[in-house]
């Protein structure tokens, strides 16, 4: 089920004038999609907004082949552009020092190695749910040069150092699991070449995990990159997508030893100032994948046990960032919308006639209202990753 919200209009007048939500897109980037590989710093340009009248958000809308668009043209022109650039390279002598595309001929893009990964699978994504957009030839094309199987060879290869093996755990891992979740099984010829490309890196990811959560004593709770239960739900989503019956069982039971017994969640103390992801709203998104629906209710119920007298302290309450062009403060915009994606898929396990499931959908609502304020802001600290977490939750990946 698509989930979609639209963000508040623009001036107070007009919602006045109209009682209309309306959504605005920023085309940070040049509306040619063929000139994705030459776009300049986000920040410094200019924007236009495109304005659509849009009904009132049902988790129903569909995006329109404008907002497609836009949502491409950020991801097009992010994994292409090589700088800036954030490598977290652990050097081990002088040739350690290479430019971020020699180390990953693919993945160098978008600043960071997980945010190239993931602008990847948004564009695979918005493929499968949208085949007749108009981006898809030109997303077509840089996917064709991207998704390379000398390339993607080379990716792989990176991970037999040691002082790589553990590159990118389990946070970049997850999302590059998600991208060849995206592809398994889809009835494609392009997806289906670039599938059985990505396949040895995927297997190297998969036995990277394998070998990790074995050794995992502790569950690491954070709203930032290594949390756990984020890492744990993609993983278990794609060991269930390809008959990954043994590493679904490791996660599983990873996931009961960690998280079963929790208890009164301290909810009181979320966000911290520099969140992307909420570790209650994670773990409780995680277990409802975890627990049948009887099991998982609850559970819940002792969780979050305010829940049930309609209190979700901080998690019903979105944040603001202060500051976007600031590449840490930034990340409350991504904590909207991942809360957001935690909230709805969290109400969606719940039984129709449970109570919180309006309690839920309602603060789903509006962080993503709030969240998708920042998507499009022109400035390349956000700009280079809200896409994909706009495009997870609108599309209902993960449900």
């Amino acid at each position: 089920m698509d989930f979609f919200r639209i963000l508040h209009c623009r001036s107070h007048a007009a919602k006045l004038e109209s009682m209309k939500w309306v959504i605005p897109l920023l085309v940070v980037l040049t509306p040619c999609l063929s000139c994705a590989n030459t776009a300049t710093h986000a920040s410094s340009q200019s924007a236009s907004v495109a304005t659509q009248p849009m009904p009132k958000p049902n988790f129903q809308n569909r995006l329109t082949d404008l907002q497609v668009t836009a949502f491409a043209q950020l991801a097009l022109a992010g994994i292409v552009r090589e700088w800036p650039n954030k490598p977290s390279q652990v050097y081990i002598g002088p040739e350690s020092a290479l430019t971020p595309r020699a180390m990953h001929p693919v993945f160098y893009g978008s600043f960071d190695w997980h945010s190239a990964v993931h602008g990847h699978w948004l564009l695979v994504r918005l493929l499968k749910e949208y085949p007749n957009a108009s981006s898809n030839a030109e997303i077509r094309r840089v996917l064709n040069l991207q998704l390379e199987e000398q390339a993607l060879a080379q990716e792989a290869a990176y991970f037999d150092g040691k002082q790589n093996s553990g590159f990118e755990r389990m946070y970049g891992w997850a999302w590059l699991l998600r991208l060849a979740t995206e592809l398994h099984a889809w009835d494609d010829a392009d997806g289906r070449r670039w599938a059985a490309a990505l396949h040895p890196l995927e297997q190297r990811i998969v036995v990277g995990v394998s070998d990790y959560l074995p050794r995992l004593s502790f569950p690491i709770r954070t709203g930032t990159h290594p949390d756990t239960a984020f890492a744990l739900a993609f993983e278990l989503d794609y060991a269930r997508a390809v008959g990954n019956t043994e590493l679904a069982e490791l996660i599983l039971q990873k996931a009961c030893d960690f998280f079963l017994e929790d208890r009164d969640y301290p909810s009181r103390y979320e966000p911290s100032g520099e969140d992307f992801f909420s570790p209650g709203l994670n773990e409780a998104d995680l277990m409802r994948r975890v627990l049948p629906q009887a099991e998982f209710v609850a559970w819940l119920d002792a969780f979050l046990p305010d829940a049930a007298h309609g209190d979700l302290s901080h998690l019903g309450v979105p944040v603001r960032v202060s500051d976007p062009t600031d590449g840490r403060l930034v990340h409350l915009a991504g904590l909207d919308l991942s809360r957001a994606w935690a909230l709805h898929g969290v109400a969606n396990a719940l039984p129709k006639e449970d109570a919180r499931r309006k309690l839920l959908t309602d603060a789903a609502l509006a962080h993503t209202e709030v969240g998708l304020d920042y998507v499009f802001s022109g400035f390349y600290e956000g700009d280079h990753w809200l896409a994909s977490f706009a495009v997870y939750l609108l599309t209902g990946c993960g449900l």
